[in-house]
């Protein structure tokens, strides 16, 4: 038997419902960071991009299902119920933590890793058979950057589909142009196509930095935040007494 009182379940309110919208930001900016502009992830080698922004829609949704657990445990008294949720926010704090770091070391190899792999995709890899979605994300990236080539306009010289027939003697692809037209890529003066310095690269790598900043910044700064959830269900757990009988 316990000796029950509304005060544990008052305490319990607010910090838990802290914890519970913690975890809602954090599977919002998951979901943010897949949705704004994802198909610009075939594009990257490595997956650790992706990989960081799933993890943060894990651990969100794991904090949405556990705080019931945390509110029946508060509501009931319970101290099995509370040392279950105690692992789980457990569990959580490293997987947010993970995905913190995670960002944090990708922000770090993002620049060298765009400088050696993006150029190579785009010349050897645009508008050829079975690389439809990374066609696809070279169109998308030009267009929504207004940018041309990796690094400037003449890197698709020697690129494998301007140096085919099906490029048509085209000199950039269309989705170069400022305004596109069918075989418009065939003139690439200043005035038709877009000539930013540093080309799509810096303009990605931008990009892609401010969206792990974020997703680090959330993943490591909510995860502190399970740490204020563990503190009180520990100290919730000490303020529930046993009937001696």
């Amino acid at each position: 038997m316990r000796l029950r009182s509304n005060k544990p379940c008052c305490l319990g309110e607010r910090p838990l419902s802290t914890v519970k919208i913690g975890g809602g930001v954090v599977m919002g900016v998951g979901i943010w960071t897949l949705v704004d502009k994802g198909e610009y992830l075939s594009l990257l080698a490595s997956s650790t991009f992706a990989v960081s922004a799933y993890i943060l829609i894990l651990a969100g949704g794991l904090v949405m299902v556990t705080g019931f657990l945390g509110c029946c445990a508060v509501i009931r008294e319970q101290r099995s119920c509370l040392s279950t949720y105690f692992s789980c926010l457990l569990l959580i704090f490293l997987i947010e933590l993970v995905a913190g770091v995670l960002a944090y070391v990708y922000y770090q190899a993002l620049s060298e890793e765009l400088k050696q792999h993006l150029s190579k995709t785009m010349m050897e890899n645009y508008a050829q058979p079975g690389k439809e979605s990374i066609t696809q994300s070279v169109d998308r990236l030009q267009q929504d950057f207004k940018c041309c080539g990796s690094n400037n306009s003449f890197d698709w010289t020697h690129s494998v589909y301007i140096m085919s027939p099906e490029a048509e003697k085209r000199l950039v692809p269309d989705s170069c142009c400022k305004t596109i037209t069918p075989q418009c890529g065939k003139r690439d003066h200043p005035s038709n196509i877009y000539k930013v310095e540093g080309g799509c690269i810096t303009k990605l790598e931008q990009f892609l930095a401010d969206h792990l900043l974020v997703i680090g910044a959330v993943g490591i700064g909510v995860a502190c935040l399970q740490i204020y959830g563990m503190v009180f269900t520990c100290c919730l757990h000490r303020r529930i007494k046993l009937d001696p009988y």
